[in-house]
């Protein structure tokens, strides 16, 4: 396999034309390295393997990549690398020669040949034409101004990246799907965002003006402003954009004009090569062009008459080259077209012709207080239209029904309430639901994967969720089918079905993971909202699933989340840790391990009147208190807090201590101020709610007296700096920290700690601790989130310096003054009655 990236050749010289070692195959050429291209070749592959010669262009400078997930890359939800279709080891195994950053820019028929922008020139004897659409840019004043982009590919992706963090405002133009998403990116990313759609309903094509409305309010709830019936006029600024002006004269500032406002065929290179146009690249049953040796496929083709954007129809297009080129000639006959779709996080589906009319009859359920729509249409006892919005658990099984025109007058009066009403009962089992689906009813809508596809590659051998993501790609995308694969799975397999992540818990279907790009995604901010919008089986969740979503939300909404109490551990909820009888332990917070006279007299002074039976001093170089009753704690604690001490939190999920040696102000050894660093650590970071407790210690040479090396994170003083570790623990099993890196001064120690503590706050798994995050993630990871990424680092610090702001206060403090004393009265005693 070659991998290149574009390169002058000797022009005018035999060299100049490409021609693979290996005579013995026909070549297929692939012009276009995008999702349509490779699934051709993906599906030639699986026919034949050996059939072809395969070279393909590409003129992005990447491998095949998923241009539906660039939304969540543009959000924050992905990156990159996690949307990869096909890396370079799949070219390189499948002995592909890939050729990037250079475009075919001419196609000579009678010589069959192709020429590069860099003026290669490759040979082929059939030539695949994928080169997709373009988008559209409206013909306005103002169009070609720096800050207009398109949102297209990751070159857009980058420059709205940069544009959201330099701040400002901007103005999408196009209230379609991808309108939509670029706002809820860019909104996520800070922007001030208003959406500009000419049409009065948003993503009219998908949505009749109900369910329009209802997306529009809540887009327009998380902060977006939207206009429809908003024509653009002009787009204003004196060498950079400044503003939209709409033809009503309104002007709406902006640093940043994101065209959304839809995509046509990219035909240029098949016309100027002279095949035959219509609204694309006109093409047979085969997808097979004017020129028998030239095929074309994706969304640059027109087939009878028909043009397509959405990903179902481009599979099945591909799945007909692909036998046609392997003499097997299926022919593709068109599709029957549904969109399932998750816009900033709402679900939507439509089906067929929902545009209603004479014969037809509209069956409307709204639920207002979930914010559900459902609409479908009826002609001749056939489901012809669908539109849901909310919930679109059904849309799956509507259109099934659409695709096999199958009679649906006995279920007329329950169709409405979706498939498990209308099969008999309310309550029907998905398993039953999944299995009463046909064998090419679609399952997965993002890459066109059906039921019997989806059986086919289980029996096959896949059997997990990953095996059959990996093996014909349903619910390797949004991941919005996977219970229904979970379930076809289960439904074919049994109990031979191989687990794969683990859920939250019994409630609930979806990972922790996943549960944390979804809050964050949609704007939940409560547990009710999570556990409503996410469908939780149960009412109220459970002791696994509560702590951990109380956590997620804490986290993600800093300032604005209100802790919920009641869904905290018994220790959280008392600020002291109960012990076998019944009593509580507790531990002031002592800086770095130091403490004073004030304190140790503080100290004893509790013991001696609340009777303590016992005081330790703990691994973490503090003082614990034991066998204190659960009355007696707000009185413990107003006595400690007189002393100046707050609580030290070895009850909670958070910062425990920061363990210090005496460093170089009293040890002969010591290269640096251990103990003051430590303190200033420990006032960094106490208080700060995490996903697991974390443990911060500070030696201050080599030897390592802290034992800096078995900690969340530990520092190593050294003579010229500071060495920097993380993922350390104790305990039952002992697992020594990973070096992060190597700081010269005290500010970065912290800066990086504050940075550290903050990416482990927001993407480990609740209960989770450093050392089983680190080895999931793998600290090559957490380096280039935190070493090699400057701007990253920092951005992390600030959100945990923010964070901190509504953290630090002392719980013990709040209970001293009165807050939820009920849950410190003493528990009536029952005796038995005197006897008369």
């Amino acid at each position: 396999m070659e991998f290149q990236i574009g390169t002058e050749p000797m022009a005018g010289s035999e060299a100049a034309i490409f021609v693979p070692a290996d005579e013995a195959r026909e070549h297929l050429v692939v012009i276009g390295n995008g999702m349509a291209g490779c699934r051709a070749v993906e599906e030639l592959l699986a026919r034949d393997a050996g059939r072809y010669r395969v070279t393909i262009f590409g003129a992005e400078p990447h491998v095949n990549y998923n241009r539906i997930m660039l939304s969540p890359v543009l959000a924050g939800e992905k990156t990159f690398d996690e949307i990869i279709i096909n890396d370079r080891a799949w070219y390189a195994d499948n002995r592909i020669d890939l050729i990037v950053a250079d475009p075919v820019m001419a196609i000579d028929r009678s010589a069959k040949t192709v020429t590069s922008q860099s003026g290669r020139t490759v040979a082929y004897d059939k030539l695949l034409i994928a080169t997709g659409s373009d988008p559209f840019i409206i013909p306005v004043p103002g169009k070609d101004l720096p800050g207009v982009i398109s949102f297209r590919d990751m070159k857009d992706v980058d420059a709205m990246l940069d544009a959201a963090n330099r701040g400002g405002d901007a103005v999408v133009i196009g209230g379609g799907l991808l309108g939509l998403e670029a706002a809820h990116g860019l909104t996520l990313r800070g922007m001030k965002v208003t959406v500009l759609h000419i049409m009065p309903t948003l993503m009219e094509r998908q949505l009749d003006e109900a369910a329009g409305w209802l997306l529009k309010s809540a887009l327009e709830a998380r902060g977006q402003t939207i206009l429809t019936g908003a024509d653009t006029a002009e787009i204003c600024g004196d060498g950079k954009v400044e503003g939209v002006r709409l033809k009503d004269g309104t002007l709406i500032p902006a640093s940043l004009v994101v065209m959304a406002v839809g995509i046509r065929p990219c035909v240029a290179l098949a016309r100027a090569a002279g095949l035959e146009i219509g609204r694309g690249i006109k093409v047979d049953d085969h997808m097979v062009t004017s020129d028998p040796d030239v095929l074309a496929v994706g969304e640059c083709v027109e087939h009878d008459g028909n043009v397509y954007g959405l990903v179902a129809p481009l599979w099945d297009m591909c799945r007909s080259l692909a036998d046609g080129l392997t003499d097997r000639h299926t022919g593709y006959k068109g599709s029957v077209t549904s969109t399932k779709l998750k816009v900033a996080g709402l679900d939507v589906f439509s089906a067929g012709d929902f545009s209603g009319g004479e014969g037809c009859e509209d069956i409307v359920l709204r639920d207002a207080s979930r914010g559900v729509y459902k609409r479908v249409v009826v002609k001749e006892d056939r489901v012809i239209g669908a539109v849901l919005y909310g919930d679109t658990a059904d849309g799956g099984w509507y259109f099934d029904l659409l695709k096999r025109g199958e009679d649906v007058a006995d279920i007329r009066d329950l169709l409405i309430f979706g498939q498990a009403f209308a099969s008999g009962g309310g309550a029907l089992d998905p398993k039953s639901a999944v299995a009463a689906l046909s064998d090419d009813a679609e399952i997965c809508g993002c890459n066109g994967v059906s039921k019997g596809q989806v059986v086919a590659c289980i029996n096959a051998g896949a059997c997990s969720l990953d095996a059959v993501r990996a093996g014909c790609k349903a619910s390797a995308s949004c991941g919005s089918c996977t219970g229904l694969v979970e379930n076809i799975l289960a439904l074919t397999l049994g109990e031979d079905v191989q687990s794969g992540p683990k859920t939250m818990c019994k409630c609930t279907s979806f990972g922790h993971d996943d549960v944390r790009r979804e809050i964050v995604a949609q704007g939940m901010t409560s547990i009710p909202e999570v556990m409503q919008k996410l469908h939780w089986s149960t009412p109220d969740g459970c002791s696994s699933c509560r702590p951990a979503l109380n956590y997620y939300l804490l986290c993600a909404l800093p300032g604005a989340y209100v802790d919920d109490q009641q869904s905290r551990f018994v220790n959280e909820r008392m600020h002291a840790n109960i012990q076998k009888d019944g009593t509580y332990s507790v531990v002031p917070r002592m800086w770095g391990g130091l403490t004073n006279p004030r304190e140790l007299r503080a100290i004893a002074d509790v013991v001696e009147k609340f009777n303590a039976p016992m005081v330790k001093v703990t691994g973490g170089q503090r003082l614990d208190i034991f066998g204190i009753k659960k009355e007696d704690l707000p009185a413990v604690w107003a006595d400690l807090n007189a002393a100046g001490m707050v609580s030290g939190h070895a009850y909670g999920k958070s910062l425990r201590t920061v363990k210090t040696c005496v460093g170089s102000e009293w040890c002969r050894f010591g290269t640096q101020d251990s103990t003051g660093l430590g303190v200033k650590a420990e006032r960094l970071t106490w208080g700060s709610w995490m996903p697991h407790k974390f443990k911060i210690a500070v030696s201050g040479c080599p030897r390592n007296c802290a034992e800096a090396t078995i900690k969340d994170f530990g520092i190593v003083c050294v003579d010229s700096g500071y060495e920097l570790h993380v993922g350390g623990n104790g305990g039952i099993h002992v697992r020594v920290t990973d070096l992060l890196c190597k700081v010269a001064t005290e500010q970065e120690a912290l800066d990086y700690c504050a940075a550290f503590t903050q990416l482990y706050r927001e993407e480990a798994r609740y209960l989770e601790r450093t050392a089983p995050w680190i080895e999931r993630v793998g600290v090559d990871y957490v380096k280039a989130r935190i070493v090699e990424d400057d701007a990253g680092r920092e951005a992390l610090r600030a959100r945990f310096l923010f964070s901190q702001q509504f953290m630090q206060d002392d719980p013990w403090a709040e209970r001293a003054a009165g807050q939820h004393a009920e849950l410190h009265q003493h528990i009536a005693q029952v005796r038995p009655l005197e006897t008369v």
